[in-house]
């Protein structure tokens, strides 16, 4: 039992399925601090819609530390939002990736601590990404580390896979717990929520109330959706039905992207669901790219 314990979290693979997420994390991370630059005086200084002092008492029982509740200064802010926009982009790259991975992830966190009640999901699922990315040696493929190493390691390490396994797990909670939440409603209960999410008008970005013209097809959405939901985490282990699961994953995210308004977090939702896609099935799609480039 020890071993095959030992062999699902330890097992050494390469590194491809993280370079997939440190590339698409990276550019994110990158995005969202430029997002913050561009508003600076809006989250930061005297001017903030919720000021250090207000921010200090809503965390005043809670770990959520931050020294930019201790000062008012936009050049601080500026060249704190900076640093995480250059490290996000470096992560993205793959430069000096042990170093710009852990530096985008705290310096995110450092802000996600101080602006707290602006979050959403997105600003949550990279934090997760990220800080999971920095277990692994997700920059010793499709890099630029990889590119300048005379000798390019693109081999195994047991900590890839740990990485790996930890995504994994983390996403089998989120949407465990989104599916019970889910089930206390009953407006996915009764089949409804698939009108209701596509009638609210604060979110909608593509006409989807036709679906009301069609209660069956809406219902039947809803509880797929609730079904995937609330069994992804046992049905997306197995090697017959993780397809299917994945496959399911992108039809919410992409639909929840395309339609509700909400294309980044939709995106990285697809993109943390590459972590059950298995690094040998990159790998062998990437050399068989190569190999069909060279012969061209």
């Amino acid at each position: 039992m020890m071993t095959g314990i030992f062999d699902f979290l330890l097992r050494p693979r390469s590194a491809h399925t993280l370079a997939i997420l440190r590339i698409a994390t990276g550019a994110m991370i990158a995005y969202i601090h430029l997002v913050w630059m561009l508003r600076l005086d809006v989250f930061f200084g005297t001017t903030a819609l919720l000021t250090n002092e207000v921010m200090r008492d809503l965390h005043s029982d809670q770990w959520k530390w931050t020294y930019l509740v201790y000062t008012d200064s936009l050049t601080v802010a500026w060249v704190h939002e900076g640093i995480g926009l250059l490290a996000g982009v470096g992560m993205c790259l793959g430069l000096a990736s042990r170093w710009t991975v852990p530096i985008a992830w705290l310096v995110t966190l450092l802000t996600a601590h101080r602006l707290a009640p602006f979050l959403f999901g997105l600003d949550q699922v990279v934090l997760m990404l990220a800080m999971y990315l920095c277990v692994g040696n997700s920059g010793n493929v499709w890099s630029i580390d990889a590119n300048w190493r005379r000798d390019p390691s693109q081999g195994l390490a047991w900590n890839n896979t740990l990485a790996m396994r930890l995504i994994q797990l983390h996403l089998c909670v989120i949407y465990l717990f989104g599916g019970l939440g889910k089930l206390r409603g009953w407006m996915w209960w009764d089949g409804t929520a698939m009108w209701f999410s596509a009638a609210s008008y604060e979110y909608q970005s593509l006409p989807l109330t036709w679906i009301g013209a069609v209660p069956t097809l809406g219902s039947i959405v809803t509880h797929a959706t609730l079904f995937w939901e609330v069994f992804y985490a046992a049905i997306v282990w197995p090697r017959w039905t993780r397809p299917a699961v994945l496959a399911m994953a992108v039809v919410v995210h992409g639909g929840i992207a395309l339609f509700m308004g909400m294309i980044t977090f939709g995106t990285m939702m697809m993109v943390a669901n590459l972590a059950f896609v298995e690094p040998s099935t990159l790998e062998c799609w990437w050399e068989k790219r190569r190999a069909g480039r060279n012969t061209r």
